[in-house]
């Protein structure tokens, strides 16, 4: 995704400085990110570490590795957080967190391991989520560990296909979402196993006419996230998404807010989270 995102500047071009200005206007003292209430959140921190990078902006280091420092090996973390922890030593050059506590934290996420081979926020699950198993996989990637027994988590992926080609969260679903049938496409293609066509074909129909892609069936207003996930999925599927570039360029362009993006037409709130759902996004559309 990073990689993708790092070409998000030759969209932007001169405001790309106005998002990196904005991004570091979002670094509290201690070194997090600020959420929606302005507080240093570890979830926030990705997405705004990761957005400095794709902007090729120097990054706090020395603060941002005192914040992380704080958390230790997540022992009082959640799942979630346990996942963006990792995430963000990844961000830091060098990492930064030593081996025993890669493990330690590797752990922490394993054992949130669903008896069905997947990932589930609480341990103990029987069944795993598409969206838990994708930060799974992705803290593996960032602690430099292998992933346990990967054909057990491209089983549970497989169970989660919902009735109508796409994929959900919960088994037996009648229709698909779109972050969770694009989280699951990148999923299979990462375990090496052959992500149905289907769901493919599913997925690109999920783009409105004018742009932007909406998060479940039947819904009208499309969103960033829903935008940016399936532009990634079917990018890394090499399947073609030329005919709605445009329109999907538009779409952005509209969430726009002069200095970072928001999530939606719904949504005034511009974040890290969406200003780098939106590099994302104008990165694959910018091939």
């Amino acid at each position: 995704m990073l990689q993708v995102a790092r070409l998000a500047p030759a969209v932007l071009e001169g405001a790309a400085e106005r998002v990196t200005r904005f991004l570091r206007s979002r670094i509290n003292e201690d070194g997090g990110m600020k959420n929606r209430s302005s507080e240093s959140d570890l979830y926030y921190t990705v997405f705004g570490l990761d957005g400095l990078i794709a902007l090729q902006a120097p990054l706090p280091e020395e603060n941002v590795r005192g914040y992380l420092q704080g958390f230790g090996d997540g022992e009082h973390l959640d799942f979630v957080h346990c996942a963006c922890l990792a995430r963000c030593w990844a961000c830091i050059e060098g990492r930064g967190l030593s081996r025993d506590a890669a493990r330690v934290l590797a752990g922490r996420i394993e054992s949130r391991r669903s008896a069905d081979g997947g990932y589930a926020a609480v341990p103990g699950e029987a069944r795993g989520t598409v969206y838990n198993s994708f930060l799974a996989l992705g803290a593996y990637q960032d602690l430099g560990l292998p992933l346990p027994r990967p054909q057990g988590l491209g089983d549970c992926i497989d169970g989660l296909r919902a009735r109508d080609g796409g994929f959900a969260n919960d088994p037996g679903m009648n229709a698909g979402a779109t972050p969770a049938t694009a989280a699951a496409i990148t999923l299979m293609r990462q375990l090496d196993r052959p992500a149905p066509q289907a769901a493919c074909d599913w997925l690109l129909a999920r783009c409105r006419p004018e742009g932007g892609f909406v998060a479940i069936p039947g819904l009208a207003m499309p969103d960033l996230l829903s935008t940016a996930t399936a532009l990634h999925a079917l990018s890394g599927m090499k399947v073609s998404f030329e005919h709605i570039k445009e329109a999907c360029l538009d779409y952005v362009d509209t969430l726009w807010t002069g200095s970072a993006f928001c999530g939606s037409w719904a949504d005034e709130e511009q974040d890290c989270e969406y200003t780098y759902y939106a590099l994302l996004a104008l990165g694959h559309l910018s091939i």
